[in-house]
């Protein structure tokens, strides 16, 4: 995404445009698919922004993900990670991870094939399910060919 469109993005959301947030917004464009950590972003601003400190980094992130223009994910390796959010709210929910045990590998992918699950829990119990979020945890294919770990039968 360019830098006007995250201007737009933060001035729907009711936010001053800030160097500190196009920068943290940028930074993570600049590095898509790669779930950086708080420290990560920190160092990569420095380089575009020396003066920026650690606490504004930490300010600037979650103001961004309590709007919803960035999200927050963890990968249960003790990190928090943060990602860009998904402009349309319905499709927020079909973004996932799996995430290899063996390589730390993650990878994202679309897709909701819990619809059926969740008009069922609508229809039995009149919940509506209004976010999700889904971890695989396994083996990825380079891990499972150079451990020659066998394919699960489903």
């Amino acid at each position: 995404m360019e830098q006007e469109r995250f201007k737009e993005i933060l001035r729907g959301r009711g936010l001053k445009v800030t160097n500190q947030r196009l920068l943290v917004l940028e930074t993570i464009a600049d590095h898509p698919g790669e779930h950086l950590t708080a420290e990560e972003l920190y160092e990569l601003a420095r380089d575009k922004y020396p003066e920026i400190g650690l606490a504004t980094i930490y300010r600037t992130l979650q103001v961004l993900v309590d709007l919803n223009v960035i999200d927050r994910v963890s990968f249960d390796d003790g990190f928090v990670r943060y990602e860009l959010g998904q402009e349309q709210k319905d499709s927020r929910h079909r973004h996932h991870h799996a995430i290899c045990i063996k390589c730390g590998r993650v990878i994202s992918f679309e897709g909701d094939l819990l619809e059926p699950l969740e008009q069922a829990l609508y229809d039995t119990e009149g919940f509506k399910v209004t976010d999700h979020a889904v971890k695989l945890i396994g083996y990825c294919r380079e891990c499972s060919e150079r451990f020659r770990l066998s394919t699960p039968e489903y």
